[in-house]
């Protein structure tokens, strides 16, 4: 008894957690599952109340003596719900009823009263007179209010009508997606350009990151030379420095250098990171020294040893700087709103078209979030494809050598 109640205890917890776990992954995922589909939707299902998850088209259906299909909505006929299509919409009908008892109210079409030249005073102001048919008997009636309504007719039997409000009436609809949207937010906003711009960018400043940290990273972790320490001190400080105090002097440099609204004004300055540079140091360091030093025996530089030894062995830190500059070279957004003129649409990157879309689609929100959709998926998958790095760096940095 003892062993089974401890077993499950023990499925108990483990379901307990796995749940509270899945309802927060949940939760953190649901806004991007909504953004998803939204982008699949019509424009009309966007501002749906109260909000659907999954996209949905209007039903329309062909009907006899109608050139267009006819969009169908559900009808009340006799307390029944059934699918009618729309013929015809803003049908004026007006309320009447006699000036000496309002409560009697009838419906009529605006076409079927006729306006007379007779007014009347109701509660101290003048109301115009209109002669209403009631029972074959034409009685003279004030108008209480006026709507529109919507001709409805039987699919099958056109000659059955029903007339109800249209703008309350519940259309019939079908689950159906719309990935045509992605193709209007491509042409709406030139988002190929700024997405062959954006992949440029963020592939450029990875491998050049890469590339001057590994460099810098066996320099000041292998190479013995004076004030190394003090420098690489001084180098680590900078990430101390916040990026608005760096924008005023970094600005003036590229109109120094003539880099203003160029892509180069986004790749050369941010390949050096301090960060990526103490990241590849503290990986280095790790490394048997031995190892190298067999190396140099038997005849290896040091360039060698770093591109045939070290960074074949450095494959999770690599993969871990590479998702995080990745990351941040994609989503960049105060600098390249800075240093490209908004007009420059040719030299835009993805977080400035979606800017500009952001008010030229203000009016679809599902192109706007299918531009956010095509800017979010790619480094999502990059983090998906790096993570199993990511986790192996981090398990691998608490094992010393």
């Amino acid at each position: 008894m003892k062993i089974q109640s401890y077993r499950f205890l023990q499925f108990l917890n483990k379901f307990v957690i796995y749940f509270v776990l899945s309802f927060f992954a949940l939760v953190m995922i649901f806004p991007f599952l909504y953004m998803l589909s939204t982008s699949f939707k019509l424009p009309a299902d966007t501002f749906r109340y109260p909000p659907r998850m999954l996209p949905r088209d209007p039903a329309s259906i062909t009907v006899a003596g109608y050139e267009e299909p006819l969009p169908l909505y559900y009808v009340d006929v006799n307390g029944a719900q059934k699918e009618y299509a729309l013929a015809k919409s803003n049908i004026k009908v007006g309320v009447y009823a006699p000036a000496d008892n309002l409560t009697a109210t009838v419906d009529r079409f605006v076409d079927e009263v006729t306006a007379t030249d007779k007014t009347i005073s109701v509660s101290g102001k003048d109301e115009k007179l209109f002669d209403v048919t009631v029972n074959g008997k034409v009685v003279s009636m004030i108008q209480i209010s006026q709507t529109t309504v919507g001709e409805f007719i039987d699919p099958q039997n056109p000659e059955i009508k029903a007339y109800q409000n249209v703008r309350k009436s519940e259309p019939v609809e079908s689950v159906g997606a719309h990935p045509e949207n992605y193709t209007r937010v491509i042409e709406l906003n030139n988002m190929n350009r700024a997405l062959t711009n954006t992949a440029l960018v963020t592939i450029l400043v990875v491998v050049g990151q890469l590339a001057t940290s590994v460099l810098g990273g066996y320099a000041f972790a292998r190479l013995k030379f004076p004030g190394r320490d003090t420098v690489f001190v001084f180098y680590l400080g900078t990430i101390m420095i916040p990026f608005v105090m760096l924008i005023v002097p970094l600005y003036q440099l590229m109109v120094l250098i003539g880099w203003t609204d160029h892509l180069a004004a986004l790749i050369i300055p941010w390949i050096f990171s301090a960060y990526g540079t103490f990241l590849m140091r503290q990986h280095f360091i790790t490394f048997p020294k031995e190892i190298e030093e067999a190396a140099l025996l038997d005849g290896a530089s040091r360039m060698q040893i770093l591109t045939n030894i070290l960074i074949p062995a450095s494959v999770p830190a690599l993969a871990t700087q590479a998702t995080f500059t990745f990351l941040y070279a994609w989503n960049s957004f105060i600098w390249p709103l800075v240093i490209i003129n908004v007009g420059n649409e040719k030299n835009h990157v993805l977080t400035l078209a979606l800017n500009v879309l952001r008010g030229r689609a203000s009016d679809t929100p599902n192109l706007i979030l299918a531009g956010a959709a095509i800017a979010i998926i790619p480094p999502l998958i990059v983090f998906i494809l790096g993570q199993r790095f990511f986790v192996e760096s981090v398990a691998s940095s608490g094992v010393k050598g």
